[in-house]
């Protein structure tokens, strides 16, 4: 309750004790140890979907603005903290303030399917997730029928991470891809809205030391994959209807640029 009470309301450890009838230490061993019991199952809460739930999620996605063979959306925030006193430049945000970039990608649910929440705020988007674990694991793509992730231009357009294009061709459905990917992506603002309502602290600053909030913002997260979970059950997959059109083979180059193409004149034209 004390570190539950910390999260979602971000107060100073020492009003977190006084309110609960604890003194400020004890309220911060508790929250260290809640926070490491946390981090320890990020796994068994917020992991990859499996190919089963790839399907689910892929219909998902098309159901809601028509782009096809999406099994996720990914997006970055910064969560604010303390000016730490090692490195305190490489934390300083375009807008002035110290944070943590944070990397997270969603499902069709808005459930995190992944999180990377260990770089400065200076570190570049693209840089994040290329270090990311999952970004490593992705290096191996075999082709568009594993799905591809959606991301916005501060993302290089890969072959499984597709951007929308800066400046459009008329007539070979470019701008309609663009339009869709960004309504498919629409939902991320609000996911990353209602995670820091429900914890405040992601949305005020960690008075934390960085590898102290890092873990911290991961903790929130798992709690609000849980929350999702209980509050808002899973569709039944048979009642998810998978009517988005069949994925034609392609064999062209396999490049982000080339499979973009591939999807606007296949889909969009």
């Amino acid at each position: 309750m004390i570190a539950l009470r910390f999260y979602g309301s971000g107060s100073h450890l020492q009003v977190v004790g006084d309110t609960m009838g604890f003194d400020k230490s004890t309220v911060s061993r508790v929250i260290d140890r809640v926070t490491d019991s946390l981090v320890a199952r990020k796994d068994d809460f917020i992991s990859w979907p499996d190919n089963q739930r790839k399907n689910v999620v892929r219909a998902g996605f098309y159901e809601k603005a028509g782009f096809p063979n999406v099994v996720g959306c990914i997006d970055w925030t910064h969560i604010g903290i303390t000016g730490p006193s090692i490195d305190e430049p490489a934390f300083v945000n375009r807008k002035g303030f110290h944070s943590i970039n944070v990397q997270a990608i969603y499902d069709n649910e808005g459930k995190f399917t992944n999180i990377s929440a260990r770089w400065p705020s200076s570190a570049h988007d693209s840089h994040v997730f290329r270090t990311s674990a999952l970004g490593q694991a992705l290096e191996g793509y075999q082709g568009i029928g594993q799905g591809v992730l959606l991301g916005d231009s501060g993302y290089p357009c890969r072959q499984f991470l597709l951007t929308p294009y800066r400046q459009s061709v008329a007539g070979r459905g470019q701008a309609r891809f663009s339009r869709r990917h960004c309504s498919t992506r629409s939902t991320i603002e609000r996911t990353f809205g209602i995670w820091k309502k429900r914890f405040h602290i992601l949305g005020s600053e960690i008075r934390m030391k960085p590898d102290k909030a890092c873990r911290i913002i991961i903790a929130c997260g798992i709690l609000h994959k849980i929350a999702i979970m209980r509050n808002e059950p899973e569709v039944e997959e048979e009642q998810l209807i998978d009517n988005q059109p069949q994925m034609p083979p392609y064999n062209g180059p396999q490049d982000g640029k080339g499979i973009r193409d591939h999807f606007a004149t296949t889909f969009f034209a």
